[in-house]
């Protein structure tokens, strides 16, 4: 998340929750997408993590942003004295640290993919420019391959500092998820309840074959972990109240009120008030609207309570005013762009997205869960119905290519969206995943070692 909202208006009712998800629906009809996606830095001569203020007179986390906004011109985020992150003061997106120092673009609003790769390669280039001043290059992997949580960093930013002391009590893996991984996500536009309802049933559904073909984090400190997406693993137990595959929202009647319900049971971790983050870890939104917190007796809920509290809720697909995919690994620039293709051609067509659905609507919770748990380790030969991920994905790229050809969106060269899922046609063709072919190189011509993924997984 690129910087928490600070809207003061207050929260009167639950019908104003519900409300606020109500404003994202795209009445024009223009939908939008945006990518999101985190990096690893690490220093080129020793392959180490790079900490905040850096090492041995190599410059670290902040001299990267203050390069960036040299570069970019962008507006400073601080948190007390320290400099957390950018933005683009006209909408263009923002640059924030996720907890071990993972350096994050959170896209903006585009209107295609070839918007998306015309902005991520102006974003890295700017980031290698200004990193290679440091010493400093980015890893482009689910999980960091060698690094303890020991010898992790940590950002001086006060929601993680609340977010590490609460997450043991709830999970094993949250510090993990926190400072060991990274995703690419891509975010989307829906026209109105009914069609929100059906993107997320679609997209939930998908998620594990957005995971098996994605996964990208095959090793854990130095060694393979047995897994091809461990950051898929690790969300399996971070913080079950907060993360999964939401089986309400299959069942009937499902809408924003429903949403609502769910955010209201889900803990809160912090409350803003100006700059100062409050620890109210394990309380209850519900006592914040009555003014009832014992951290904060008579303080009461306001709209940014509310955005910043959905923004602490992590399922395999996010609601806020859009969509979130949230089930994929980080990957190369090419893999970050397959990504927002495959989700384009699938949700932004009717065809592709009532078909999609049509694919997976016979699914029982019981089968999407098996299939969610099975996917870190087996990949696109996770099975559902006797149908293998391979199959489903097959199915599923047919559909989504079919949808970026109607979207007829060109590029300079007159090429469509569709360029951009080659790579996934691919992995479903040879049944292989980037993480396998990581795994056969570390036990063939890498001789068990993982140092070469660093120059082969570089940005």
């Amino acid at each position: 998340m690129a910087r928490d909202t600070s809207d003061t208006t207050p929260i009167e009712s639950r019908r104003e929750l519900v409300a606020w998800f109500e404003q994202g629906i795209k009445t024009d009809g223009i939908l939008l997408l945006g990518t999101e996606h985190e990096k690893f830095p690490f220093y080129t001569a020793d392959h180490s993590p790079v900490p905040y203020a850096g090492r041995n007179g190599h410059g670290g986390i902040m001299a990267l942003l203050e390069g960036m906004q040299a570069v970019t011109g962008w507006e400073t985020i601080v948190d007390g004295d320290a400099l957390i992150g950018l933005f683009d003061p006209d909408g263009g997106g923002a640059i924030s640290l996720e907890p071990g120092g993972q350096f994050e673009l959170s896209g903006a609003p585009l209107e295609n993919v070839h918007q998306t790769r015309d902005e991520l390669s102006a974003h890295l280039a700017h980031a290698r420019t200004v990193a290679e001043r440091h010493g400093i290059a980015f890893l482009g992997l689910g999980m960091s391959p060698l690094w303890s949580l020991a010898q992790t960093p940590v950002m001086p930013k006060s929601r993680y500092k609340i977010m590490t002391a609460y997450m043991p009590k709830v999970g094993t893996r949250g510090l993990d998820m926190m400072y060991r991984t990274s995703t690419v996500q891509v975010n989307l536009d829906f026209t109105s309840e009914a069609d929100m309802v059906k993107k997320l049933r679609v997209s939930l559904a998908l998620q594990p074959l957005t995971t098996a073909l994605f996964a990208n984090s095959p090793f854990t400190e130095g060694h393979l972990n047995g897994r091809l997406s461990e950051r898929s693993e690790i969300w399996r137990d971070t913080d079950n109240n907060r993360a999964g595959m939401l089986p309400f929202a299959f069942e009937e009647g499902f809408g924003f009120e429903q949403y609502v319900h769910y955010a209201l049971q889900v803990p809160m971790y912090f409350v803003k008030r100006g700059d100062v983050y409050h620890d109210v870890a394990g309380a209850d939104f519900r006592d914040l609207m009555e003014g009832r917190l014992q951290a904060l007796p008579g303080e009461r809920a306001m709209v940014s309570d509310w955005a910043n509290h959905l923004s602490t809720i992590f399922p395999e697909v996010r609601l806020k005013r859009y969509l979130e995919m949230r089930g994929a690994d980080m990957g190369s620039s090419q893999h970050i762009l397959a990504m927002a293709g495959f989700y384009a051609g699938l949700l932004y067509d009717q065809g592709a997205l009532d078909a999609a659905w049509d694919l997976v609507r016979l699914w029982s919770a019981d089968e999407r869960q098996k299939l969610r748990d099975d996917v870190p380790r087996l990949g696109l030969d996770a099975r559902i119905n006797n149908h293998t991920l391979r199959d489903i994905g097959r199915e599923a790229l047919k559909l989504a290519r079919a949808g970026l050809t109607r979207r007829a969106r060109h590029d300079t060269d007159g090429r469509d969206e569709t360029q951009y899922i080659d790579l996934l046609d691919e992995r479903v063709a040879t049944g292989r995943t980037a993480a396998q072919d990581l795994i056969h190189k570390f036990n063939g011509e890498w001789k068990q070692s993982v140092e070469p993924v660093f120059d082969h997984a570089r940005l």
